[in-house]
């Protein structure tokens, strides 16, 4: 059963991450929104502490980077690595976004590489901070029509291809990179390697220019005959078409949920910023009052905090069941559906209900609603998690429920 206390094990950590969002993460986000693709440099001196936090803990990370889907069963109640991430990411991105996400070892590569990868594997690049490249020119939401492919070649792997929105592209160490073994086996053959900087044949050809999370970087990479050892191949290298790609897709369990709590952070930033605000101009919220008694500020806001609760409770039960070694894909995708959308809408409203002040960057309500845009595109898209949920409830495959 799961409980809704934040475990006491957590709560130092937790308190780490509200004093870097609120004392490091805050007063530096603007500067790097108005200077996309400048590094933030602030978080040189973060990389350490993080590391701390991480390896401090029974393997319970501050960010992504110590996330795992370990399927253990147990008769007790697990609050693990996944929880323990939500929890910190929630306060992390009250701070910023895009911040929380060019933190140095703390890609989401690195929690693909947990989700799949062998126990030499995770050794072997732990101390590695890795993006994860999925999308392509051609392919966005659906996976498997991925056309990068990855041919044999002795001891190697030789990719050809390119990604596109490349989270932390240019910075990061290493990049998780999806390809085809033979695209005529459709998404069995799909399988994810780690191809690490400097790998000849591997460039970044451009960074993005972006509506919001402007502090991260978004590059563009192709791969040109590019030689990778096969020692890099995460899980198992056996075509299976009869499990179709579910090794990879593992990853999404893992990050659907952390994209989620990203969500869940930035909603709570504009809903507390908003409810400063109002308290300044003279509006109290009384929660004791009945809706028909309330104005309309009052009762949108009651509203969106509704809203910011289910979106919560939905993230933190899917990273919970990992936790507990329950399978989650449909919980994930449920996280990361309301939390996306719950986003959205409450960044947006807040900035309504502020008029001017909400609209302008006198504050900073206006770059949440921006940031908060990519958290219901990335790491599947609002229509694919209502699909993928769909076929969970109705037990259709994907080729039955398109």
């Amino acid at each position: 059963m799961i409980y809704l206390e934040t475990p006491r094990k957590f709560r130092p950590l937790i308190h780490q991450a509200k004093q870097v969002a609120a004392h490091v993460f805050r007063p530096i986000s603007r500067k790097y929104d108005r200077a996309e693709h400048d590094y933030p440099v602030e978080l040189d001196m973060l990389a350490a502490i993080m590391d701390g936090m991480n390896d401090g803990t029974m393997g319970e990370g501050a960010g992504a980077g110590k996330l795992s889907q370990e399927r253990k069963h147990h008769d007790g109640n697990a609050n693990s690595t996944n929880l323990s991430t939500v929890l910190g990411l929630q306060e992390l991105c009250w701070g910023d976004v895009g911040l929380s996400l060019t933190l140095p070892r703390q890609g989401l590569g690195n929690a693909a590489i947990a989700a799949v990868a062998n126990e030499e594997q995770r050794q072997r690049f732990a101390k590695k901070w890795a993006a994860m490249a999925i999308t392509e020119p051609g392919c966005g939401s659906d996976s498997a029509a991925i056309r990068t492919t990855a041919r044999k070649d002795g001891d190697h792997y030789i990719i050809n291809g390119e990604k596109i929105y490349v989270t932390s592209g240019e910075r990061a160490d290493a990049v998780v990179v999806w390809a085809s073994l033979d695209r005529n086996l459709g998404r069995a053959a799909i399988k994810s390697f780690v191809v690490e900087k400097g790998t000849p044949g591997m460039e970044v050809v451009r960074l993005e220019k972006k509506l919001g999370i402007k502090a991260s970087d978004t590059a563009a990479i192709t791969f040109t005959d590019c030689r990778v050892p096969a020692s890099n191949l995460l899980g198992s290298a056996d075509i299976k078409t009869d499990q179709g790609f579910a090794g990879v897709m593992q990853t999404f369990d893992n990050t659907r949920p952390v994209v989620a709590a990203m969500a869940v952070g930035v909603a709570k930033a504009a809903l507390d910023r908003t409810h400063e605000l109002l308290q300044k101009a003279g509006v109290e919220c009384d929660y004791q009052t009945d809706f028909k008694h309330s104005s309309y500020i009052q009762t949108q806001l009651y509203r969106y905090e509704a809203d910011w609760e289910a979106a919560r409770l939905l993230t933190l039960k899917a990273a919970w069941m990992a936790d507990n070694g329950k399978p989650n894909s449909m919980e994930a995708s449920m996280a990361k559906a309301k939390a996306g959308r719950s986003a959205n809408a409450i960044t947006l409203g807040c900035v309504e209900l502020l008029g001017s002040l909400g609209y302008s960057e006198h504050e900073l309500l206006e770059k949440w609603a921006r940031d908060s845009k990519i958290l219901d595109i990335f790491e599947g898209t609002q229509q694919i998690q209502q699909l993928i949920i769909a076929r969970r409830l109705l037990n259709k495959s994907s080729a039955e429920l398109k």
